[in-house]
């Protein structure tokens, strides 16, 4: 079962947050300070934050930028991520992932299912990696992103999470770039 090994330290993680919106600035985005909030609560560090607009190569080059960065360990984005025309944001993803984590948005899907019923089929929710950075693509409400965080974040971005978790794997994400 699923628990946090008290005797290990915990590791913060660097992580750049993006929200994607055509109508939010810094000043109203309630989603990026529910991820915010959240992530600074838990001992990680914020490192950078950004809107962009919904474009997909503006979304895909924010992310690469990041992704290039070696001051950041992960990026999580808010909106974007479901089925109207505008939202582009899982494509920009990927259009960056070298590996998608299939398994998120799956999980993704069964703890909003447990909120808000069948409508979770309408997000698009979805993580992977590139060049050693996680990337985890959430919905532009701030439900969907407490519910992604407490549920699922907050315990995988936890080094003293076992089995197992993504900070202990980190190092390792960009090993096929280093092989010679």
């Amino acid at each position: 079962m699923s628990r946090i090994d008290d005797t290990t330290d915990f590791i913060p993680v660097r992580i750049a947050v993006l929200t994607v919106s055509d109508t939010r600035g810094l000043e109203d985005d309630k989603s990026g300070d529910v991820l915010v909030q959240r992530l600074t609560y838990a001992g990680h560090d914020l490192v950078d934050r950004r809107i962009v607009i919904d474009d997909r190569a503006q979304i895909a080059a924010q992310l690469q930028a990041w992704c290039v960065d070696s001051g950041v360990d992960v990026v999580i984005s808010t909106g974007g991520t479901g089925l109207t025309g505008r939202d582009v944001t899982v494509e920009a993803h990927r259009d960056v992932y070298e590996k998608e984590i299939d398994a998120f948005g799956t999980v993704f899907t069964i703890v909003s299912m447990q909120k808000i019923g069948t409508s979770a089929v309408q997000s698009r929710a979805t993580g992977g990696v590139a060049k050693g950075t996680y990337m985890f693509a959430l919905p532009g409400s701030p439900g969907a992103c407490k519910d992604a965080w407490d549920e699922i974040l907050v315990k995988q971005l936890d080094y003293r999470h076992r089995p197992c978790n993504f900070v202990e794997i980190l190092p390792r994400l960009d090993e096929h770039h280093r092989r010679k």
